[in-house]
């Protein structure tokens, strides 16, 4: 195996290991971050094997500068694909929180609507008077697309887009337990 970390392939060889390495580092701890407990605990089995390889030789070549390099190379490579991967990958969900002028509210809502979403809205009040705040709760990768629609609608729209860790839904099928909840109050 060291033949295979000698110059001239040695130094292409960790700047590969390294790729792999730290984009899998980068997307575990998306997934940790997430709650994907399970396949971030896989993932980073396969990466620390992989950097344990790549350090190892990386430090028997130190007087390399190519080695060196390659070690390096493939961090900020790795970084760089992580981030593109996980980007691309859009997991988790995100809240789409929209404050409007008053009265445009209503017409996003129903646009969002008619498009598939669920939407919450409600009365607020902001620096001017009267605003209609609108809230959905999406996919990351229809993200772009709720923002657009209501961009289109409400061009004079406030808009925030939140990491949602955990979203529940929760309904009730029996008819007792909505009497039960009523006489709670």
């Amino acid at each position: 195996m060291d033949a295979w970390f000698a110059f001239p392939y040695g130094p292409f060889l960790i700047f590969m290991m390294r790729v792999v390495d730290v984009s899998m580092g980068t997307l575990r701890l998306m997934l940790t971050v997430r709650g994907w407990r399970t396949i971030a605990a896989g993932i980073g089995f396969v990466e620390v094997t992989i950097w344990i390889l790549a350090v190892g030789n990386a430090m028997q070549h130190l007087t390399s500068p190519y080695h060196l390099v390659g070690y390096a190379g493939g961090f900020a490579v790795g970084t760089f694909l992580g981030v593109s991967l996980e980007r691309a990958l859009a997991l988790g969900q995100v809240m789409v929180r929209s404050i409007l002028p008053d009265g445009d509210g209503t017409q996003v809502a129903d646009d969002l609507r008619t498009a598939g979403y669920a939407v919450t809205e409600i009365d607020g009040r902001g620096r001017d008077g009267p605003v209609d705040i609108i809230n959905v709760v999406v996919a990351r990768r229809n993200a772009r697309h709720v923002a657009e629609k209501i961009e289109r609608t409400a061009p004079r729209s406030f808009m925030t887009i939140e990491e949602v860790r955990t979203a529940r839904y929760m309904l009730l099928h029996h008819r007792s337990e909505v009497d039960r909840l009523h006489m709670r109050k």
